[in-house]
């Protein structure tokens, strides 16, 4: 039997919801180190109040890491949430927290302050009432998911393989469906250096870079192959200095998109293989690949076996699907370990103006995950 029904985190509603108003309010820009660390030292702080051990991974280039551990010893389950968001100072002044026609919105409420706060309430009803698993439960608040995660990869790759099952606290789908494959992500740099000219009096001692670049995206664009869900796109594009400068250089970034760890292959060869269609034009490329694709494994459809089952005994009906979007739940997924995803609460709009939080779905999300780490 779960250890909390739906009803009994319903009472705790206005609890959940007060911490997600605190968390929304301390705005915490990936690049702004300050503002993560105090986020993060709030979090520290709560799970600590709820029985944990805190141990900090201190960093220079980015906000600091936190792991929050109930109990000790292996075997046991390990939760992944972000404190960064990727809405710059200031957002609160425009977007200021509301609750208004059962949404909570404001900046990161969905992504993912709202995971948090499901997180810190299910562990804390467990905490508080003595229900805590006898397996340890560890959390591990990282600070620069929004930009790579170029910090905390390695953390989270270390203690997933210490853990028999990861925990991911990204939103769940609009539906409330769980996470079962997202796409991997890639980031490619296209510079083209051209030979400047007089764009009246000699242009055809020119090399046009930004012509030279439209070739190569029209070429690009040819290696998309959506029927197995790669995609590219050109994201943005600069060059050139003034209208009448034949200009010598451009740049463009590209997005690419895979849902096979084989397109990587072919898409980082295709690249490097990219030659100037225009005589005197060169090509340079940097960048890379970000995150590896979490594929519809039968490890991952196991896990999702197993959560649908657990979820049935609160009398959910748990669906999956899947995103184009990464998380950190694809670094978990590529080395074969269990990981659920989207155990976040119910909303929309991450990453804009309107992102909010289903306000009913918190005690319903944070019911879940008890029952998850109680049950696994």
């Amino acid at each position: 039997m779960p250890p909390f029904s739906i009803p009994q985190f319903h009472e705790r509603t206005s609890g959940i919801l007060d911490l997600l108003r605190q968390l929304v309010e301390m705005e915490s820009p990936t690049t702004d180190k300050p503002h993560v660390d105090a986020v993060g030292q709030f979090v520290a702080q709560r799970a600590s109040e709820a029985g944990a051990t805190i141990r900090p991974f201190p960093q220079t280039t980015a906000g600091d890491h936190w792991l929050a551990e109930w109990g000790e010893g292996a075997d046991g389950l390990l939760l992944l949430a972000h404190l960064d968001t990727v809405h710059p100072l200031g957002t609160l002044e425009r977007m200021p927290w509301s609750v208004q026609d059962g949404r909570a919105t404001g900046p990161g409420s969905i992504d993912m302050k709202g995971g948090v706060a499901v997180a810190l309430a299910a562990l804390g009803a467990l905490s508080g009432t003595g229900l805590l698993p006898s397996h340890p439960i560890r959390m591990l608040f990282t600070s620069d998911e929004e930009t790579g995660s170029r910090t905390s990869r390695a953390l989270i790759e270390d203690l997933a393989r210490q853990h028999r099952a990861v925990f991911c606290l990204e939103p769940a789908m609009p539906d409330g469906a769980l996470k079962t494959w997202r796409k991997g992500t890639g980031l490619f740099i296209l510079e083209i250096t051209g030979v400047p000219s007089h764009a009246g009096n000699s242009p055809e001692s020119g090399v046009n870079a930004i012509v030279e670049m439209a070739h190569q995206i029209l070429r690009l664009q040819t290696l998309a192959r959506p029927e197995v869900g790669t995609t590219i796109s050109t994201g943005t594009i600069e060059g050139g200095t003034r209208t009448n400068v034949v200009p010598a250089r451009c740049r463009a970034k590209v997005d690419i998109r895979v849902l096979e760890v084989t397109e990587q292959a072919r898409l980082s060869q295709a690249f490097q293989d990219l030659r100037p269609v225009l005589p005197g034009a060169k090509i340079a490329v940097s960048g890379g690949w970000n995150r590896p694709p979490m594929a519809r494994t039968p490890t991952m459809a196991a896990a999702f076996g197993q959560a649908r089952s657990i979820g049935k005994g609160l009398g959910l009906d748990l669906q999956e699907s899947g995103t184009g979007g990464g998380s950190d739940a694809n670094f978990v997924a590529a080395l074969g370990l269990p990981v659920l995803d989207g155990l976040g609460p119910l909303g929309n709009g991450a990453h804009s103006d309107h992102e909010f939080v289903m306000v009913s779905s918190l005690p319903e999300r944070a019911a879940l995950l008890a029952a998850l780490l109680t049950e696994w």
